[in-house]
């Protein structure tokens, strides 16, 4: 090893001890998965609201069609079944829960999701 490739070595492990891995990390942007509504529900006696919604084709999750909760139910309020959304959910409570929807254009089949 040439002593500039050792020098430039030394310098990168310094760098990154200086400042450490979390120093340069940025935070993430807010990812929305594209799904289809297939219904809207509430259970115990109107208390809990839920939805269920098809995930669409390359959403990297194993099951199609997965039931959330939501926690606002203006969230859901306009949603038809079959409508096309965007939404971004996470765990609460012991359960899957909405924290964001939006609808969206619907994905055509064979093209990529705009």
């Amino acid at each position: 090893m040439t002593a500039f490739r050792k020098c430039l070595a030394l310098f990168f492990a310094m760098v990154v001890l200086v400042q450490g891995p979390a120093a340069s990390a940025q935070p993430a942007e807010p990812v929305f998965t594209r799904a289809v509504v297939r219904s809207v529900f509430t259970e115990d006696g109107g208390k809990r609201h839920y939805i269920r919604l098809k995930l669409v084709p390359n959403g990297k999750l194993p099951f199609s069609t997965i039931t959330f909760r939501v926690v606002d139910p203006k969230l859901v309020s306009g949603l038809k079944d079959g409508a096309s959304v965007q939404f971004r959910a996470e765990r609460r409570d012991g359960e899957n829960t909405i924290t964001a929807i939006r609808t969206a254009a619907p994905c055509e089949r064979f093209e990529p999701c705009q």
